[in-house]
């Protein structure tokens, strides 16, 4: 692989889209971060409430589930509100950040409480799951942190960070962070979700066209940890 060309938007094969987080983005919910990632935008709320869903009640643990929707206008041509139930691809991408989320939170600590994580795209240029997980953690982060100090869980119920990032091969080039021009044309997309120590929670890879090798695979998750490696610091920093 090569770090020296040159894409859409001017970036080397190896380099993540900018990345910004700004916290406490909206008043009401627990805790609100938007995400920016180049042209994607993803508004990332946390509702805590007093209560488990009724399979886990008097178990003395707690729950996080998340949602994720596309609004409107977040797409170069309209996307239609799903009013009439779920697509499968937003169904997958619900379960995909939940349980990326609940391996950075210690549920035995949280106490028979749910955290509701809801992930609004409102500007999609590729990697808006990716992006949804990695804002994902830091209103995670910062709700768990309003909660510790309000004495309602112990600190050490947030565990180390949680991020993800999408590599792909276009052109027969290995890249990282692929925008929705690259996405599109890519002959492999992967995504993946890693811990800060390394350890993989998720993998999502696809073939668009011929199969690919063990060591493109190889290539690809060496590639994304490079980058996860970057957001966790990013993350780390947004936190501090």
């Amino acid at each position: 692989m090569t770090n020296r060309s040159i894409r859409p938007d001017g970036r080397c094969a190896d380099e993540l889209r900018p990345v910004n987080f700004i916290l406490d983005y909206i008043d009401y919910p627990d805790s609100s971060v938007l995400i920016e990632m180049g042209r994607t935008r993803v508004l990332c709320n946390v509702s805590v409430e007093e209560k488990v869903p009724a399979w886990m009640a008097e178990t003395g643990t707690g729950w996080l589930t998340a949602e994720y929707a596309m609004l409107p206008g977040s797409t170069h041509t309209r996307t239609p509100r799903e009013t009439r139930g779920l697509r499968g691809r937003t169904q997958e991408i619900r379960r995909l950040i939940g349980r990326s989320l609940r391996a950075a939170v210690d549920l035995d600590l949280l106490g028979e409480r749910t955290l509701i994580v809801d992930c609004d795209v409102l500007q999609a240029d590729g990697g808006t799951r990716t992006a949804a997980i990695t804002g994902g953690y830091v209103a995670v982060a910062l709700a768990l942190r309003r909660l510790a100090k309000r004495g309602m869980v112990p600190p050490e119920a947030l565990k180390p960070p949680v991020a993800a990032v999408s590599t792909g091969v276009v052109g027969s080039e290995v890249q990282l962070d692929l925008c929705y021009a690259e996405d599109r044309d890519a002959e492999v997309d992967l995504n993946v979700v890693m811990m800060d120590d390394g350890r993989l929670i998720d993998v999502q890879g696809t073939a668009e066209g011929a199969p690919f090798s063990r060591e493109m695979l190889n290539r690809m998750l060496d590639l994304a940890a490079q980058g996860i490696v970057q957001l966790i610091q990013r993350q780390r920093e947004a936190l501090v």
